[in-house]
């Protein structure tokens, strides 16, 4: 009897949850098919490359800072079946980041091979930008539990670095829109705020626990 109801009890969460990824999968499919269907209508404005790369940059700044608050709503209001989603919405930082990359070579570099490299030493916004999908990238591939289980005691330190990804894409943003920083100050300001949260509570277990025991 115990075992009838914990197994349908089992089955209802992997019901909420199957529920609650696919909206997510809607919700955070729907920025970039919005981006298709201007395309397809040329409703993209004066300069559709530059509103290609700002949307698509946004949306990857958005979802990181998604997938980092959920470890302070999880800590904070004991949501615990939040954990599986900054996987989730950190891969979709990483594909928003792709579309970013690929809106930069195929529309505003047209394809010139040649001009990648030079812009990425010469222009520190092309830099900062290209070693945050860089880091995205790394976290990407090591995020699945057999790389987890791969990486053991590494895999924390490297999953660290998307705090200096996000530090970067703040960069790249205020690099990118120069004298309209509204958008670049409020989303920086989040990181800090994020950040800040993630230093405190590092310095309270490293100074409290002690005291405590």
């Amino acid at each position: 009897m115990l075992a009838a109801v914990t197994g349908r009890a089992n089955r209802s969460q992997k019901d909420v949850w199957w529920y609650v990824r696919t909206a997510i999968f809607v919700l955070a499919c729907f920025p970039f098919i919005m981006m298709v269907v201007g395309v397809v209508q040329n409703d993209l404005g004066a300069d559709p490359a530059r509103t290609l790369a700002q949307d698509s940059g946004r949306w990857t700044l958005r979802f990181l800072l998604l997938s980092l608050s959920i470890t302070p709503l999880r800590e904070m209001f004991r949501l615990v079946a939040l954990a599986p989603l900054r996987r989730t919405l950190g891969l979709y930082a990483l594909f928003y980041a792709t579309v970013h990359f690929l809106v930069y070579i195929l529309f505003l570099l047209e394809l010139r091979w040649s001009e990648i490299g030079s812009d990425i030493l010469e222009r520190p916004y092309i830099t900062v930008g290209f070693v945050a999908f860089l880091i995205l990238i790394a976290l990407g591939v090591t995020s699945s539990k057999s790389m987890v289980r791969r990486l053991g005691h590494r895999w924390k330190p490297l999953h660290r670095l998307v705090y200096l990804a996000i530090v970067l894409a703040v960069m790249h943003l205020i690099w990118i829109l120069r004298t309209d920083l509204f958008d670049a100050f409020f989303y920086g300001g989040l990181a800090l705020l994020l950040l800040c949260y993630r230093l405190f509570r590092s310095v309270s277990k490293k100074f409290f626990k002690p005291l405590a025991g």
